[in-house]
């Protein structure tokens, strides 16, 4: 067993905190807020019809609005009730309950590696600090060779991005683009935001 994530930890201390997360993405939908700016990026970089991996799905959105422009899209996340969203809200990908320390989805059937996988919405932030390196040596795992990973976290979260580099590298991945927006704004000194693409490392096996 790997140490429990900190998500998980939230909704054992407050039951409510899953629904309140997924109402309140219902009501920016409602509202007509703008959720689509990962899923731009991502559906910028990978080919058409694209075999694409959400990890840290959440409720859906991102993997829903990549299922709708063509890719085929896989969704994975610790919390139940998310996934059980996640299938109301947006149907067409496979939505599967799973901790990403433990991510094998070979095991669960699926064995095509994926042209892409996109974390977005501060989910390395909510990994159990012992597992991020693990996580991200999963994510690399399930790449393709040409395949590549854009994860997007806030600062001020008890994981610094140079803490965060060392284990890109550590996992057998490299950067090829550091950004602080989803938006393609670069990345500063001062950013308060790391959204980071990602490839397996070029002498990686």
């Amino acid at each position: 067993m790997v140490e429990q994530s900190l998500w998980m930890r939230k909704v054992a201390e407050n039951p409510g905190h899953s629904a309140w997360y997924i109402e309140r993405f219902r009501s920016m939908a409602r509202a007509g807020d703008d959720l689509g700016g990962e899923a731009r990026l991502v559906d910028a970089m990978a080919p058409r019809h694209a075999h694409i991996l959400d990890a840290g799905c959440g409720p859906g959105r991102v993997g829903g609005a990549l299922a709708r422009a063509g890719h085929d899209v896989v969704g994975v996340d610790v919390d139940p009730m998310l996934i059980e969203a996640a299938i109301q809200d947006h149907p067409g990908p496979r939505w599967l309950v799973g901790d990403l320390a433990e991510l094998d989805l070979p095991a669960r059937g699926i064995t095509a590696p994926f042209d892409a996988v996109v974390c977005a919405g501060n989910v390395m932030a909510f990994l159990a600090p012992s597992t991020r390196r693990e996580v991200l040596g999963r994510l690399r795992a399930h790449l393709a060779p040409h395949g590549r990973a854009v994860i997007g976290f806030g600062a001020g979260r008890d994981y610094e991005f140079d803490e965060f580099a060392e284990d890109v590298a550590a996992a057998g991945l490299e950067f090829e683009l550091r950004l602080s927006t989803w938006d393609l704004r670069p990345l500063a000194d001062d950013s308060d935001f790391l959204v980071a693409l990602l490839r397996p490392h070029r002498s990686g096996s």
